[in-house]
Order: structure tokens, then sequence, then C-alpha cells
């Protein structure tokens, strides 16, 4: 696929085929969500051993002769208010994938979009002020479900027209993963940002070409 039609105009989208016409990788594509999603995770999730909980510092009766089972400790696991057996404690959740990998699994996810029809142009020169009204027409003409609009940091009366519509989501090229990219049904990109995700997947081969 060489271009991909823009919506409301009768222009295209100049595409790459060296980066929207590649075979599509499921294990690599798969590998770098993995990583993506992995990354995204907090892993500050914490709970508290015998040893961290307050009090239970006194033994709460006698050894013998009351009756009850032998107790040491009022902060045991075995007690209500006790401490965690084998509980999760922070951590980080980082998976190393190179980064020839994660560029070619780029270029999978976008010319999965280009193969199947789903990508689409956007010209944000029409957007002389935000208006969730006029995005929410051109969205009328490319195919439905979830929808990933990609777009440059300078582009802000068009990102502020789609960011409102539901099952819409809007980022800068420089911040869309293969995870956010492979996701949606629908991809819709300015031309500028489909020159900053086509520069982002091709920085192996150009540096291979001066080299």
């Amino acid at each position: 696929m060489a271009d991909a039609p823009i919506l409301g105009g009768s222009g295209k989208l100049t595409l790459d085929p060296d980066v929207f016409g590649v075979p599509f990788n499921g294990p690599l594509v798969h590998e770098t969500v993995v990583a993506e999603l992995a990354a995204r995770r907090r892993g500050t999730h914490a709970t508290k051993t015998r040893g961290m909980v307050r009090g239970g510092g006194a033994k709460p009766w006698r050894q013998k002769g009351t009756g009850r089972a032998r107790a040491g400790s009022s902060r045991s696991p075995l007690w209500s208010g006790g401490g965690t057996v084998f509980g999760p404690s922070p951590r980080h959740y980082i998976l190393k994938v190179n980064r020839k990998a994660r560029r070619a699994a780029l270029r999978s996810a976008l010319s999965l979009h280009a193969e199947r029809g789903s990508l689409f142009g956007v010209d944000p020169g029409g957007f002389d002020a935000p208006s969730t009204k006029q995005a929410a027409g051109l969205l009328a003409d490319a195919r439905g479900g979830a929808t990933l609009v990609v777009l440059t940091e300078d582009e802000v009366a068009t990102a502020k027209s789609f960011r409102n519509l539901p099952s819409v989501l809007v980022l800068s090229a420089e911040n869309a993963g293969v995870a956010d990219i492979v996701r949606p049904a629908t991809l819709i990109a300015s031309q500028s940002a489909i020159d900053a995700l086509t520069a982002r997947a091709t920085k192996d081969r150009v540096k291979a070409e001066v080299a």
C-alpha cells in the first residue's frame, strides 16, 4: 500500500513501503506489547510481614494452663490483623526488548493497519479551532470501533477536537507505542505524525546506509 485516504479530503497520505508494507510478525509484536504494558506497571504494591506490623511484642497469654493453643504474638499471620506471608513487595516489571526488535515490531503494527485498510489521514489545517462536531463527522467516514489518533505536539486544535469523542484515544507520535497502535480497529494520523513514526521505525536502516 503506497498511500492512505485522508478523511474529508481528496488527498492521500504518503507511506514508506519499507515501513507500511512489511509482513506482520505476530510473535515479535506480542513480545514488544508485553514489554510495553509491563513497563507501564507502577510496581508499588506492598504488604507487611509479621515483623512490620505494629504491636504483638508481648505474649498474648501464658504458655500452659489456659486450655487454648499456645501463642507467642498477636501479629502472627494466623491472626486477624497479623502479617502477610509471601505477600507482594515493590518491584519493577521491565522486560528487555532490543531496539531493532522494537522498531521491527512498530513497522509490523503499522503495516497491519495499512494492509487491512484501517489507516486514514487527517488534515490538521482543517481545524482552525477545536471542533468535536467536525471531528465526529470525519470519523463517520472511517471504520467503527476503537480509534487511535496520532498527531504531533503542535497540532493542538486537532487533538482537542478528537479527544472528547468516545472510544477515541489521542497520542503524540513520540508517545504512541506498538501496544497503542496494534490494539485499535482504526488508526488516524496526520502526515507529520506519519513522518515521525516512519523516522522512529527506520533509524536502524538509516544508520546502516550512512555507515
